[in-house]
């Protein structure tokens, strides 16, 4: 069954959706590795979804009715005036790249709707979990990209996975999010005992060697690790123009136009790194 791994972090900006699709196009294509990779949409603000698809497929899946991560959410709710449908993973899950080499990145898309979900919580955090426990076989690797907030989205996020990713970007208030993320994981352990949820690690995100804020912001962010117990990865994910430049490509950074080896590499170093540590 795939690995279900969900990207946090309670401070927006940290560059999760990008790190996200990255991450999917990279064991997908890569020949070391060949996997099936899901990626699936937890924020409203559905960026790793015009991501993936780019705006003009993302615009026509809305237009045509396809089912979004919303209707996981609704499918047991009644809404006056709207029929509940009910889920198809034809039309929920889209196909963003199928490759020769037997690699595969899918992708289950988010809405603005997704909002509406939260407005009226009650008894829907279980419902991803139990829809992708029914299509785990199917992938090697499921990526969630988490919205930036404590919500019924983290509770389900955390029910469907089996490890978290932690971006953060060393900068000022770079850790506002971690104590929060701290007392949510505590809350969630309460709260379901059974559910055995690890932290993967620490990434620092877009660094650029900017001394000395980023040597204050990274030693602030050790400091809430080590009194955590929390892994932080050696291998850092330097920024680049071309991570940027990919999103509107719609190409990851080793296929971005002009991206420089020296970004790709390093990129690479934390994707084999990252692997090791789930045991992927």
């Amino acid at each position: 069954m795939a690995k279900t791994i969900s990207l946090i972090n309670m401070k927006g900006g940290v560059g999760k959706s990008t790190l996200t699709v990255n991450l999917a196009w990279h064991f997908a294509a890569y020949s070391q590795w060949r996997k099936k990779v899901l990626v699936v949409d937890l924020d409203p603000q559905f960026n790793a979804s015009q991501y993936l698809l780019g705006v003009t497929q993302y615009s026509s899946m809305l237009e045509r009715g396809d089912q979004t991560v919303w209707d996981i959410f609704e499918s047991n709710t009644r809404i006056p005036g709207r029929n509940v449908r009910q889920l198809d993973a034809s039309t929920l899950i889209q196909n963003v790249i199928t490759l020769k080499n037997g690699g595969v990145v899918d992708l289950i898309p988010s809405r603005l709707e997704l909002a509406f979900s939260l407005k009226n919580p009650g008894h829907k955090e279980r419902q991803l979990s139990k829809f992708l426990y029914d299509i785990k076989d199917s992938y090697d690797l499921i990526l969630i990209d988490c919205a930036p907030t404590e919500s019924i989205l983290t509770t389900a996020a955390y029910l469907s996975s089996d490890y978290l990713l932690v971006p953060v970007k060393p900068e000022y208030l770079s850790s506002i999010g971690l104590p929060l993320l701290v007392n949510s994981m505590q809350d969630f352990r309460k709260e379901y005992d059974q559910h055995n949820l690890r932290l993967a690690g620490v990434v620092f995100n877009a660094t650029s060697e900017y001394s000395p804020e980023e040597r204050l912001s990274k030693n602030g962010v050790r400091s809430i690790a080590s009194q955590n117990g929390w892994h932080i990865f050696k291998s850092e994910v330097s920024y680049s123009r071309s991570y940027p430049k990919g999103a509107r490509e719609g190409q990851p950074i080793f296929r971005t136009s002009y991206s420089r080896y020296s970004q790709v590499s390093k990129f690479e170093s934390f994707a084999k790194e990252f692997a090791i540590r789930i045991s992927l």
